[in-house]
C-alpha cells in the first residue's frame, strides 16, 4: 500500500536544496525511501534547482572573497541531505537504519503508562529525533507544539484529527495543531518523531513532562 499522506511542497524544496538540519532530513529521506510521489517530486526539485543554478550569470569574485568562503566552509561544513533508499520490506529504511545501528539500537525505554521511545543520537543541536512505540489501541495525551513536529509511520497505524497514518504516511504539526494520536487496534504503531520543541502536554501529562522528556 502506498503512502497517502505526504510533506508539503516548502519541506520537501528546502530538503532538495540541502537548506533543512540533520533531523528534518532523516524523517523526509526516510519517507521519500518509502514514498514513491515524494521521491519523485525531490528528483523534480533538484532538476529544477540545477536548472537555475546553470542560468545564473557568471560573476568575478575578488581573490580575498574567495579565501573568506572557503574559511567559512572549514569552519561550518555543509549539512548533506542524507541519501534514501527504498527498503519497503524492512521495518527501519535508510538513511534511518543506520542512525539506529551507529546509536542504541532499539533499547525502548519506558515512556509514560504503555509508550516507549528509543533517542536517535546525531550531530544536530536543533532538533531531537526519536522512536516511539505506541500499543495497539492506546493513545498518546492530548497536546499541541511549540514548534514543528513530523511523525512519519514505520508500522502499524495511528488515527488524529488528521486522519489515519499508515507505513510511510507523515505529519507535519506545527504551534496551530492540537491533536492525540491514537494507535489503530491490531498492531503496535512505531514512529519516527522529529521536534524542535517540547510538547505542549494538558492536564496530568503535563506534570509528568518533565520526566518524560518530550
Amino acid at each position: 500500500m502506498m503512502p497517502t499522506k505526504h510533506l508539503s511542497d516548502e519541506l520537501l524544496i528546502d530538503y532538495a536544496a540541502g537548506s533543512l538540519s540533520e533531523g528534518w532530513c532523516i524523517a523526509i529521506a526516510t519517507h521519500v525511501a518509502l514514498c514513491p510521489a515524494c521521491r519523485s517530486r525531490v528528483l523534480a526539485a533538484e532538476a529544477i534547482g540545477g536548472a537555475m543554478i546553470e542560468a545564473i550569470e557568471p560573476a568575478a569574485v575578488s581573490a580575498e572573497a574567495l579565501e573568506a568562503t572557503l574559511a567559512r566552509i572549514e569552519a561550518e561544513p555543509l549539512q548533506r541531505a542524507p541519501k534514501p533508499t527504498a527498503s519497503a520490506g524492512t521495518l527501519l529504511p535508510e538513511p534511518l537504519r543506520s542512525y539506529v545501528e551507529r546509536g542504541p539500537g532499539l533499547a525502548w525505554k519506558k515512556l509514560g503508562p504503555s509508550a516507549h521511545t528509543v533517542v536517535i543520537p546525531t550531530s544536530d543541536r536543533t532538533t531531537t529525533v526519536r522512536l516511539l512505540k505506541i500499543p495497539a489501541g492506546a493513545a498518546m495525551p492530548v497536546h499541541s507544539h511549540r514548534g514543528l513536529e513530523l511523525t512519519l509511520v514505520l508500522q502499524g497505524a495511528f488515527h488524529d484529527d488528521g486522519g489515519t497514518f499508515a507505513r510511510g504516511d507523515i505529519e507535519e504539526a506545527n504551534e496551530e495543531v492540537e491533536h492525540q494520536p491514537i494507535a489503530v487496534a491490531g498492531e503496535d504503531c512505531i514512529c519516527l518523531a522529529v521536534t524542535d520543541a517540547r510538547l505542549r502536554f494538558r492536564g496530568v501529562a503535563r506534570l509528568l513532562q518533565p520526566f518524560l522528556g518530550i
